[in-house]
């Protein structure tokens, strides 16, 4: 289908079942039977094809994905598979993305796919003798570097700069300097890793030639600083009433809210939590190193020398603007991409055509849950929304089969008591009240 011809504004997709779901995303983004099947336990990924991912596989460990709707980033529309096992988190991404549609959607942009290779030197005598010569010899660490990838190069990609970078001892003065060789790759639609890696590791005795040093760590850097994705929204302050609330006094709630997590690092590390709830849950669907994105985002957060929030909101005329920046470094090639059915899937639905786009539809929704966790936060408060999903989790915890679900969920949220004791309680209810219901 046409990239643009996608509405995510899927109304009512919540309330219908899971096998409608399957038919009408198969129907809207002409899936095949066998990509339908990937997205089922039984078809996503079986033992055999564990076994060659991973060493020691003894099984396949499953989470529910879900779909994330009502996406616009830059004027195209998404549909984004997230994995998850946290009651609310789709829900709630999905409401903010869907009051950021009507406001005109997200505008989100990316760097270019830089990685840096990290080669550490020690012994290798006078400091500035040592970082002059290295410079020196830049062109033939570079070729070197990219002859153990030559299709990289041909195709754009490779080893395009090296840096040197003298750190101060870190047990004092007296300590010898710490000296790194940054080398600086463009890995193209690779998140990198392996790329990277083969490179510093290539590099490394010719490094220990030209200074006289000894080289130890060689291997990537997941502070992808060179590789940030942004994105943005503005709200009209009258789209964010509540029931309870007019929209200024939501719009005032957000901003203290982005106001604390920028002074406060306790504050910070939950705000960024909650924007991660989002793109680890993209993350895994897509099949990404979700530990790399996280790693990378929490180091960028302190970069100045305090733990600070990935994204602010602030008022400006009559509108909340939001922004995030982060480093992500993703991949459409490589690792499980081409071998797990499920992300191949995943794929199939997200309908990029680019590491850029995924970067972008990804910050975009990292921005998205965490507009959704601020604005509960400075409004009615996030519990009432978690809660009534997590008294689902505890109505199936107590024994609730799926037709009763919903009623003794209900009735958890009414009593404010979601725990399985007091579903247990609530069941034999209702079940006794259904069977008098039914009695002749």
């Amino acid at each position: 289908m046409d990239k643009h011809a996608l509405n995510s504004r899927l109304s009512g997709f919540h309330k219908c079942s899971i096998d409608e779901r399957l038919s009408k995303i198969q129907t809207l983004l002409a899936l095949s039977e066998a990509e339908l099947h990937a997205l089922k336990p039984e078809g996503s990924l079986g033992l055999e094809t564990a076994g060659q991912m991973i060493e020691n596989a003894i099984g396949v460990f499953s989470l529910p994905m879900g779909l994330a709707t009502n996406f616009r980033i830059n004027h195209c529309d998404y549909l984004v598979p997230m994995v998850v096992e946290e009651p609310s988190v789709v829900a709630a991404v999905s409401f903010a993305a869907k009051i950021i549609r009507e406001a005109g959607g997200f505008e989100a942009e990316t760097d270019g796919s830089w990685m840096i290779g990290q080669v550490q030197v020690a012994e290798f005598g006078a400091p500035d003798k040592a970082n002059k010569t290295l410079l020196a010899h830049k062109e033939a660490i570079l070729e070197l570097a990219n002859s153990v990838h030559p299709n990289m190069l041909k195709r754009g990609g490779g080893a395009k700069d090296i840096e040197v970078r003298l750190l101060p001892a870190p047990e004092g003065p007296k300590g010898e300097p710490l000296l790194v060789v940054h080398l600086v790759v463009d890995a193209q639609e690779a998140m990198g890793a392996n790329l990277v890696n083969t490179m510093a590791e290539a590099v490394a005795p010719l490094i220990e030639e030209i200074t006289g040093g000894k080289v130890f760590l060689r291997i990537l850097s997941n502070l992808a600083d060179r590789r940030l994705a942004r994105a943005k929204c503005r709200l009209p302050i009258s789209l964010l009433a509540t029931a309870e609330m007019p929209g200024e006094a939501v719009a005032q709630g957000v901003v203290q809210a982005s106001r604390f997590a920028m002074a406060d690092p306790y504050r910070a590390a939950t705000h960024n939590k909650g924007i991660m709830n989002g793109i680890d849950a993209m993350a895994i669907a897509a099949g990404q190193d979700f530990r790399a994105i996280e790693a990378g985002a929490h180091a960028f957060a302190c970069r100045d020398g305090q733990y600070r929030p990935l994204s602010t909101w602030m008022v400006e005329g009559h509108e909340l603007i939001g922004r995030i920046e982060l480093p992500l470094a993703l991949g459409t090639v490589g690792g499980p991409i081409k071998i797990h059915p499920g992300v191949q899937a995943v794929f199939k639905i997200l309908r990029i055509e680019s590491v850029h786009e995924l970067a972008m539809v990804m910050a975009s929704v990292g921005l998205a849950q965490n507009f959704a966790a601020v604005r509960a936060l400075g409004s009615v408060g996030i519990q009432r929304g978690h809660m009534a999903m997590h008294a689902r989790s505890v109505a199936m915890a107590a024994g609730a089969t799926p037709d009763e679900v919903a009623a003794l969920a209900k009735a958890l949220v009414a009593a404010k008591n979601i725990k399985v004791d007091k579903a247990k309680e609530l069941l034999i209810a209702l079940r006794a009240k259904k069977n008098e219901g039914s009695s002749p």
